[in-house]
């Protein structure tokens, strides 16, 4: 059932509708792609043997990018990443970012932040295996990158979140692009 809410500013009428349900969607795929993050930071940390081997966790010096730069990008910005693999300022901010982004999105805070921290890490991953193999314009990692942007849009940190708590802070109001 949708709500309808309305306020005046200067000659117009405001008019939103909100849906509580679409609300809980939306939690729930910001919860989603927040554990699908910081999942990926915790078995390229540990190597809990999922995308990531025992052997291969980054606790045990192993590079977490290396392996996808050196040999899982193509197309025409190939060299460009290659020539970035296994380099430690590389492997830091991918795995800060990761693990922010997950962490911002499970506990909906820092939204705006997050979600474009997401999708330019989510954009450079499309660029560097271009063209995708399952289809010749898009594919998973696009498509992530627009949903946080409609997370980024609307107030889905707030559902099932932190977000209208976080809002409220002194630190929001003081630096509002970490809203």
């Amino acid at each position: 059932m949708a709500v309808l809410m309305s306020r005046r500013e200067g000659d117009s009428l405001i008019v939103k509708h909100h849906y509580p349900l679409a609300d809980k969607i939306f939690a729930l795929i910001r919860i989603a792609i927040g554990w699908t993050f910081l999942w990926a930071f915790i078995d390229k940390t540990f190597g809990l043997g999922f995308t990531t081997a025992s052997n291969q966790a980054w606790v045990d010096g192993i590079s977490p990018t290396r392996n996808f730069l050196e040999f899982e990008t193509s197309g025409p910005f190939a060299d460009l990443f290659q020539g970035l693999a296994g380099q430690a300022w590389v492997d830091w901010l991918f795995m800060v970012g990761i693990l922010g982004v997950g962490l911002a999105l499970i506990l909906g805070i820092g939204m705006k932040i997050a979600a474009i921290t997401g999708a330019v890490l989510l954009a450079l991953m499309y660029l560097a295996a271009f063209q995708p193999a399952d289809n010749p314009v898009t594919d998973h990692h696009l498509i992530y990158a627009l949903v946080l942007g409609a997370l980024a849009l609307s107030d889905a940190g707030d559902t099932w979140g932190f977000g209208t708590a976080w809002k409220r802070t002194n630190l929001v109001h003081r630096f509002p692009f970490l809203v």
